[in-house]
């Protein structure tokens, strides 16, 4: 049977996406700017023909949600498909707001557009793994890369782009692990519960685009500064929107606050870094990668455990 094989790292946003404008082709109330970091990786490996429907992750037998989302997926490459068998691997915590769905939802589209036999754009790639997961729109590209909110009501024109390659910028994401455990509010939940019922939403969507625009000039000219007041405005402004929801959504834990306060100490030694968190309790700071032994060392006295990321390269076919 044709099968295929693909690699994808995960991305963290910079400037946020949260919020929805169409759920049902999962397109952005706002557009959103992130990182891809290596080495946290997926592995997928479609095999196209299989005797049926089956989804493997991380060893285990998909639950029927993964599995739904997984093959909905798969109808959308080919709505005329056999069956198919999905085994897919992450080398780091799965649903704990370390972005395994951007990744995960990439590899997957690389891999079943190969073992299907068809020839897709960057940009189409985009849009299909889009409908995926929103994160992973953006995880086909390496360095950084922009998902674009788009006009049209098909979507086709809401896809990611590479704003700058892998090695732009010699910069590093570290990672302060808090709970490696999946969260108890999904981000789509949470997402849909904060859209609906949080009265500083539309204050969150009018904010963003000056968030873009502010951070695409800071990338290019590789100012840190600048950057990071955007990532923990944006960081910020998200969470508060969370919290203004009815009732609240929480995602931060006491180890979240003390991640805060180790940057700001740094920062007042004259270290350039910045945090930003998603939906899960855990931190990631990014700083210059002279400075990522240090930034790390402090972390490690707070969080249970940390990463040390950079910036990793595009999605890639491996077999």
């Amino acid at each position: 049977m044709p099968s295929a094989t693909a690699v994808a790292h995960p991305n963290i946003a910079l400037c946020k996406y949260w919020g929805k404008r169409d759920r049902a082709l999962n397109l952005p109330a706002v557009g959103s700017l992130s990182l891809t970091l290596a080495p946290f990786s997926t592995t997928t490996t479609v095999e196209w023909g299989a005797d049926a429907d089956e989804l493997v992750l991380n060893g285990r037998v998909g639950t029927p949600e993964e599995s739904r989302k997984v093959f909905a997926l798969l109808d959308l490459v080919d709505s005329w498909r056999p069956k198919v068998r999905v085994l897919s691997e992450n080398d780091f915590p799965t649903a704990a707001g370390l972005a395994s769905s951007s990744s995960g939802f990439a590899a997957l589209v690389l891999a079943a557009c190969k073992a299907a036999g068809q020839e897709r754009s960057v940009e189409q790639l985009s849009v299909l793994a889009r409908r995926g997961s929103g994160s992973a729109s953006r995880s086909l590209f390496g360095g950084w890369s922009e998902w674009k909110v788009g006009e049209r009501p098909d979507g086709m024109d809401s896809y990611a782009f590479e704003l700058a390659p892998q090695d732009h910028w010699d910069v590093r994401m570290i990672v302060a692990i808090f709970d490696a455990g999946p969260k108890g509010t999904s981000s789509r939940d949470g997402m849909l519960h904060t859209q609906e019922t949080s009265p500083y939403y539309p204050a969150w969507v009018a904010s963003t685009p000056r968030d873009l625009a502010e951070a695409r000039l800071a990338i290019r000219g590789r100012d840190l500064g600048a950057l990071g007041a955007i990532m923990e405005r944006s960081a910020l402004r998200m969470h508060a929107c969370m919290m203004a929801a009815d009732p609240p959504v929480l995602y931060w834990k006491s180890g979240s606050v003390w991640a805060q306060e180790t940057v700001r100490a740094l920062r007042d030694r004259g270290i350039a870094c910045a945090w930003t968190m998603d939906a899960g309790p855990n931190v990631k700071v990014l700083c210059a990668a002279a400075d990522a032994d240090e930034v790390s060392a402090r972390l490690s006295r707070v969080a249970d455990v940390v990463h040390v990321l950079e910036p990793g390269g595009p999605a890639r076919l491996v077999g």
